[in-house]
């Protein structure tokens, strides 16, 4: 009669421990196409930013699509793109007036959210701001 409760207990256990691992490795995914707002400047519309990403191995690539300052969208693909676990990191550098411009972007990663971090110079400054993007379940 133990034996059969310890089989029981040990089927149980295995199986809920694989389900968390299933649940856990989907859950950290960032592949996918993910938006954001953040407010206009200067009071003007708010502006809704796209990110597109894929997923090899640990090396993390796509583009981020924004607003450009005419409201057409302006497409920039991701550098130094890296995945640990359910962390994020890259980078968006632009170039304007001949002039370049890095954001480090860092998140994590939890179901169909990525919250963390954007850190950019502001007048010679380090400055950062939070972001919180939404995984899009509209159809590519």
């Amino acid at each position: 009669m133990k034996l059969k409760s310890y089989a029981k207990i040990l089927i149980f256990g295995s199986t809920t421990s694989l389900v968390l691992l299933a649940t856990i490795a989907q859950a950290a995914d960032p592949a996918g196409t993910w938006t954001w707002t953040t407010p206009g400047r200067n009071g003007g519309p708010d502006r809704v930013s796209t990110l597109t990403l894929k997923v090899s191995d640990s090396s993390l690539t796509g583009n981020l699509s924004v607003p450009g300052r005419d409201g057409t969208p302006v497409e920039t693909p991701l550098t130094d793109g890296k995945v640990d676990g359910d962390i994020v990191n890259f980078n968006v550098i632009r170039q304007f007036n001949g002039n370049s411009n890095t954001n480090i972007y860092s998140g994590t990663v939890t179901n169909d959210e990525i919250i963390g971090s954007i850190q950019f110079n502001r007048n010679g400054e380090t400055q950062t701001r939070k972001w919180d993007a939404k995984r899009s379940t509209a159809a590519n």
